[in-house]
């Protein structure tokens, strides 16, 4: 055994191996930089250059394309508020909130240094797990794969805070276009409303841009400021980084730790396990005033399991042959193209080579973060740049990431429709996160659970791992308000006074607040939720129970939020979002442009003309942007083979 692994020790620190390796690393960053890209396209860009390889040096370019991604990517969350991929999703509440306040080097360190910590840490986890994981993986059912949905949609009780009836009905919501499409155990289809579109549902990438990024850009255009608040000293922001991560070095380990064991699941990997280690992050902390706002801690505890859970991914991919993440499946291809087959030969017949994709990775976690490291200091300048500026760019980037989720000009309109919600969302202080809980886990939860009761029936709710699992969900929902309560009582104690306690704990005694912007998503929802029960009400009873359960958890929400501002009374707060109505009505116009004009006119049309009138840039400055996003487009179209939606103008100029 030691001389397989000093074996395949030595394969790492060849020349070739290295050089490869680093091209690979190069590759992930510039894919991980780009929003919208992720593994599975930078994994498809590789694979052409694989035939003839040797398999250890293609192994090793693979392998730093899938260390890095889960790192470049933390660029855009934390710079743009735009989800760098799924993975990073969670990064974007806190890391964005730190920019705009000045801090973009601090969070920008902390989440390298965090990624590759609980990278090196999924791949010593992965080193022993490698031969014991066999049985574990397999001891997992349909029922244990359920409740561990139900664990992730137990999260929003954490995130949503003092508004949990919002969360709950942000949640629903998300349950509810979650289940758009193909019911699993029937074939109907629900909720697609006729349109050819959505018969597959909606897709992540294009839900998780409309929600966070679009409300995002519209928030900047509004306060007509930079990115930043304050001027984000670097130096200082650099040492920061550094020393949260040291303080929070626990944190680092348990969402590492969590992230390797989830990445083995199939189909829970990705964008689940940020939004779990996010949500241990709130519930472990004392004080959870500033997630949301701010807390360099919601950047750690995603960044950490987000590349420890692609070490994880990899031991379902190798021993099964059963992908464990889209980038996996990928690599699977490729392992293919290498002659490898996947399965238990690769420990019985390849253990040196599985070792070396392990040593592999924790090597390009080192080189990965050492790059973006190097890179932090000039590109988070960005923040101080006027957003003006980079609006029309970032707006370009966005509708090029959302076109990748399908390829059809769907893609754009579903863009403007889920940033609709996301901008009334933000507005109320509605959980964006709770949505897109519910969204993610919502395929997942259904299918797993009539596969449970096919093929288990009853017993498969009296199973031992079942019932842990319940234990854990009993514990996120009831632990934090027990807690709480002790607290309360024990200050109670110490100050002898009612009025004493209830200022020491201001978040639970909080006046709620309530505003027009609520009326108009309160009266919305219950509006949405009978008319998608009339649509569903046809269906059989297997192929409508699971969205009719959505829509009663939306429904019950709205009420419940009612109920307690008719009892309550809460404080009255203004809400007029008619500047981001216009803004808005500008993308919808953006989008209806690029399907009558064509995708590469419009965008050079549209950053010309906004750099010039609103930004008031020259004219020869905002020309040459413009044909930098021209370029960056047909560059993107030559690799990755896309043909954007063509219009009238750009058969005329691009042909």
């Amino acid at each position: 055994m030691l001389d397989i692994l000093l074996s395949s020790l030595g394969q790492v620190f060849t020349l070739s191996h290295l050089l490869y390796m680093m091209l690979g690393v190069i590759v992930g960053l510039v894919v991980g930089i780009i929003p919208g890209l992720g593994g599975i396209a930078g994994m498809s860009l590789l694979l052409p250059f694989l035939y003839g390889m040797e398999p250890s040096v293609a192994l090793g370019m693979l392998m730093g394309l899938v260390a890095v991604i889960p790192t470049g990517d933390t660029f855009a969350s934390v710079l743009l508020g735009i989800p760098g991929s799924s993975a990073s999703q969670a990064t974007v509440i806190d890391g964005f909130s730190l920019a705009k306040r000045g801090q973009a080097a601090r969070a920008l360190s902390s989440a390298f240094l965090s990624s590759m910590i609980g990278g090196l840490i999924g791949a010593v986890v992965l080193t022993g797990f490698i031969l014991i994981a066999r049985p574990l993986v397999l001891a997992f059912s349909s029922s244990e794969l359920f409740m561990l949905t139900l664990l992730g949609l137990s999260m929003v009780a954490v995130l949503s805070g003092r508004d949990l009836f919002k969360g709950l009905a942000a949640c629903g919501l998300g349950l509810l276009v979650g289940g758009m499409g193909m019911a699993p155990a029937t074939g109907e289809f629900r909720l697609n409303f006729g349109l050819d579109y959505l018969y597959d549902g909606l897709p992540l990438v294009v839900v998780g841009l409309g929600i966070f990024a679009l409300p995002e850009i519209i928030d900047l255009l509004v306060q007509r400021g930079a990115i930043a608040d304050e001027p984000c000293r670097l130096g200082e922001g650099w040492r920061q980084g550094f020393r949260d991560v040291r303080r929070e070095r626990g944190l680092v380990a348990r969402c590492a730790g969590f992230g390797s064991l989830i990445g083995t699941i199939p189909g829970l990997a990705g964008s689940v396990v940020d939004w779990m280690t996010y949500g241990h992050a709130v519930q472990s902390a004392k004080d959870k005033s500033e997630f949301g706002r701010g807390d360099i801690r919601g950047v750690i505890a995603p960044e950490s399991a987000n590349n420890a859970c692609a070490c994880g991914a990899m031991v379902p991919t190798l021993l099964f042959g059963v992908p464990g993440s889209g980038s996996a499946a990928v690599f699977l291809g490729g392992l293919l193209l290498l002659g490898l087959q996947p399965g238990i030969g690769m420990i019985e017949t390849h253990l040196d080579l599985t070792y070396t994709i392990i040593w592999s990775l924790a090597l390009a976690n080192i080189l990965g973060a050492g790059l973006c490291l190097g890179l932090a200091g000039p590109v988070a300048s960005l923040t101080r740049v006027r957003f003006t500026i980079l609006a029309p760019l970032i707006t370009v980037l966005i509708l090029f990431a959302a076109y990748q989720a399908t390829r059809a000009a769907g893609d754009l309109v579903a863009l403007a429709a889920v940033g609709a919600i996301g901008v009334l969302f933000k507005k109320a202080n509605w959980s964006r996160p709770a949505f897109l809980i519910g969204f993610v886990l919502a395929p997942g939860a259904e299918t797993y659970f009539y596969q449970a009761v096919q093929f288990q029936g009853s017993a498969a709710f009296a199973r031992p791992g079942v019932m842990i699992i319940g234990a854990l969900i009993l514990a996120v929902l009831f632990i934090p308000a027990l807690k709480a309560l002790w607290l309360k009582r024990r200050q109670a104690r110490v100050n002898g006074d009612t009025a004493d306690t209830e200022a020491a704990i201001p978040a639970e005694r909080a006046r709620p607040t309530f505003g027009a912007v609520d009326v108009l998503l309160l009266a919305g929802l219950l509006g949405l939720a009978a008319f998608a029960w009339s649509d569903v009400a046809g269906l059989s009873l297997l192929g409508s129970v699971f969205p009719k359960l959505a829509i009663a958890i939306m429904a019950v929400g709205c009420l419940a939020e009612t109920t307690r501002y008719l009892l309550r009374r809460p404080q009255r707060q203004h809400q007029s979002c008619r500047e981001e109505l216009i803004w808005l009505a500008g993308f919808c116009a953006l989008i209806a442009a690029i399907i009558g004009l064509g995708f590469i006119s419009t965008a050079a049309i549209f950053c010309l003309a906004f750099l010039v009138g609103i930004a008031r840039l020259k004219p020869w400055t905002a020309a040459g942007m413009a044909v930098g996003v021209v370029a960056f487009l047909v560059g993107m179209a030559h690799f990755l083979t896309l043909t954007y939606p063509s219009g009238f103008l750009d058969p005329w100029l691009f042909s």
